[in-house]
């Protein structure tokens, strides 16, 4: 069974501003013309990378307070002198290598970890379209962008099978082509949200988009400098969320609405499908943990996979067995997360299966052992919140959950008192 907290008192736990838009409305207000600023911006490995990378092609950036000022280039980025680092970011090196096109020189992409090795072919493939010449192999850092100062409009093509984040770079840069420019996706197999929220910040920043049958077309009249709110990350939201899950506690988080757009919010959802109570506000999330064992739970997690970590967590305490379906972009992540999950899942104790983009769990007495992370801060950050229900759980190299919350274990420590 599962250890219950039969406090009736709800703990709030704030985190940290969502990740996902705080890179790219750090993106959309470096292109602009004029001033932007942002508030409750995520400070994190990731978004260190993005404003390293954005300063080093003009764009002033001043984030030494909590709300940050953006000083745009105007759709005329400069040619960097050194090689941009880009960290561990995914985000930033396909939004960079977009925006690389609109420099008129050669810009060179380096990374670190394992961002050498994660999928860029889909918006290589979308900048040589766009005019601009790439002069590296395919996926391969360093990464070499040749642009000509300008991209032309009409249609590009974007594959967006491995990640939608190829397409999000394109429409950054979209406003500052010859011509309107119409992107079509090809092969978009989840994550459809994450785009949205592209679109959505573009908009806050004077684009002008509309959607058509297979895509979106983006009138090529720039970006304007606009002031934007940051929200809380769900996808870090996540964590106390099934913290609740599995311990019985109500926990909330707040100023995280329900009608945000950020797709790892439906994992209120299936958690509530598991047996969990979850109130949404416009000004809160909370989630209340059942009084007994959690449901088992089959769901499609294609449009939310950096929820199904957690959700993986929670589905080691319920039951009977889950089957987590859509999960193949896990694969091109901070690691092979399909893979790194059956592993330690099978380490904790519980049995793990993989069928094609289908993880199946069935859970079993969970047994005292290092977690592995893979040099995976979501991996980290899932099988952390096993300690809160099982002793002698040490997590490998727990400092990697800096890339996304660095105060994570501080927030962990507080809901184990």
């Amino acid at each position: 069974m599962i250890p219950r907290n039969s406090s009736a008192d709800p703990v709030v736990i704030p985190v940290p501003g969502s990740k996902s838009l705080t890179i790219r409305a750090l993106a959309a207000a470096a292109l602009a013309e004029g001033e932007s600023t942002l508030s409750r911006g995520l400070d994190s490995d990731d978004t260190r990378a993005a404003i390293g990378a954005l300063r080093s092609v003009g764009a002033g950036i001043d984030n030494s307070s909590d709300t940050w000022t953006v000083d745009g280039v105007g759709g005329r980025p400069r040619e960097a002198q050194s090689p941009i680092d880009l960290g561990e970011s995914g985000l930033t090196a396909r939004i960079m290598i977009a925006i690389s096109a609109l420099i008129d020189g050669k810009t060179v992409l380096v990374g670190q970890g394992r961002l050498p090795s994660r999928p860029m072919s889909g918006i290589i493939d979308a900048v040589t379209q766009l005019g601009a010449a790439v002069l590296s192999d395919r996926d391969e850092f360093p990464i070499v962008v040749e642009g000509r100062g300008q991209i032309r409009g009409g249609e590009v093509v974007v594959d967006a099978s491995q990640s939608t984040q190829f397409a999000t770079g394109v429409s950054l840069i979209a406003p500052f082509a010859s011509d309107p420019l119409t992107i079509r996706l090809e092969a978009l197999r989840g994550s459809a949200g994450y785009l949205e929220m592209t679109l959505q910040v573009l908009r806050i920043f004077g684009g002008q988009v509309e959607n058509t049958r297979r895509g979106f077309t983006v009138e090529n009249g720039g970006l304007r400098g606009a002031t934007i709110l940051i929200e809380p990350d769900a996808s870090a939201a996540v964590y106390p969320m099934v913290a609740a899950a599995i311990t019985g506690r109500r926990i909330t988080v707040p100023d995280l609405p329900a009608d945000s757009l950020q797709p790892d919010l439906a994992v209120a959802g299936f958690l509530e499908e598991m047996g969990c109570t979850v109130d949404m506000h416009a000004t809160s999330t909370t989630v209340q943990g059942p009084g007994d064992r959690l449901e088992p739970l089959d769901a499609d997690l294609s449009d939310s996979p950096d929820g199904a970590l957690a959700l993986a967590v929670a589905c080691l305490v319920a039951s009977g067995t889950s089957r987590l379906h859509g999960l193949h972009s896990l694969r091109y992540k901070e690691s092979d997360r399909l893979a790194a999950l059956a592993a330690e899942i099978t380490r904790i104790g519980g049995e793990a299966e993989i069928d094609g983009d289908q993880l199946i769990i069935t859970p079993r007495e969970i047994v005292p052992t290092t977690i592995r992370t893979y040099g995976d801060h979501r991996m980290a950050m899932s099988f952390g919140l096993l300690r809160l229900i099982a002793r002698d759980i040490d997590i490998e190299n727990p400092a990697v959950v800096s890339k996304t919350w660095p105060g994570y274990w501080g927030m962990l420590d507080r809901l184990d008192n």
